[in-house]
């Protein structure tokens, strides 16, 4: 009698006793929800009115003279040419590593995957520390490179290849399981249907993945932009010439000109928001696709 009841309540969820069975008390779920709130709030929420508060602490005039001052400009447009070049090259090593990770077998495809996961194993100061030695004066082609007359470590160049290396595993990592999950048995169809290997891409590999894709440039993006330790070390800290957003901040606050420092910080906040935003909408389309 109680085997059949068991076996009755177990093929039905709806039962009182299963639900009771499956779900916590309400006092947990309470205290949870309590707990991650308290969190978000916290550690999220106040830090983040904290810096527009301080932002506009000093009156509109004074934060749009921040954001506008020639330097804030210039850091602010080195930010964006450092970004448009980099996501790009990454958005299209990711779709080429994910391709080959995806679709094939080969020797050496274990270590391509621990050398994407590389950046986010190394500490950002340390893949600094790295161009250096690789490319300062006293590095291993330093001598070479100043004898040719050209300049990365302290000059735009480095900060481009601190900023390609440090965001290179995002669309990648974003890509690879999304595309191990779809399988090739579409791409294949295309491919006996007469399809030559850029019409399979533009017409079927590249619509099945293009949500993913957008995800990861999205991140990419945002990470491009307020990357802070891998720059700092390669960018010498010039003043108009090599100092990004999150530079620019640090020098503003580092000479107490704390509502400058806010006023060009809350851009980068504003980015996060954004990037949030994006984030979420491509999540939501996602998780709609998967369902239809």
């Amino acid at each position: 009698m109680t085997s059949a009841v068991l076996r009755e309540s177990a093929a039905d969820p709806a039962t009182p006793s299963v639900r009771a069975a499956l779900q916590d008390p309400p006092w947990v779920r309470a205290t949870l929800i309590a707990l991650a709130l308290g969190f978000v709030s916290l550690f999220l929420l106040l830090p983040l009115l904290a810096v527009f508060a301080q932002a506009f602490s000093g009156g509109l005039a004074t934060y749009f003279a921040a954001i506008t001052d020639p330097i804030a400009l210039q850091a602010i447009r080195l930010t964006l040419i450092v970004a448009a070049i980099s996501v790009p090259l990454n958005a299209v090593f990711g779709v080429s590593a994910a391709w080959a990770i995806a679709r094939f077998d080969f020797r050496g495809k274990n270590l391509l995957i621990t050398l994407i996961d590389l950046p986010f194993a190394v500490s950002p100061v340390i893949s600094g520390l790295i161009f250096v030695l690789l490319f300062g004066a006293q590095g291993l082609l330093g001598p070479w490179l100043i004898e040719h007359g050209i300049k990365i470590i302290f000059a735009v160049p480095g900060i481009l290849l601190a900023t390609t290396f440090i965001t290179f595993p995002f669309v990648a990592r974003e890509l690879i399981p999304l595309m191990q999950e779809q399988g090739s048995e579409e791409e294949e169809a295309a491919i006996s249907l007469g399809a030559s290997g850029w019409q399979m891409f533009r017409r079927v590999t590249l619509p099945n993945i293009r949500l993913g894709l957008l995800y990861g440039i999205v991140l990419l993006n945002a990470r491009a932009m307020g990357e802070f330790g891998a720059v700092s070390v390669v960018s010498g800290h010039i003043r108009g010439k090599t100092n990004t957003i999150p530079l620019h901040v640090e020098i503003l606050y580092n000479e107490y000109q704390s509502s400058a420092a806010f006023a060009v910080a809350s851009l980068l906040a504003l980015l996060a928001l954004v990037t949030l935003v994006a984030k979420r909408v491509l999540e939501w389309q996602i998780r709609r696709e998967k369902q239809s």
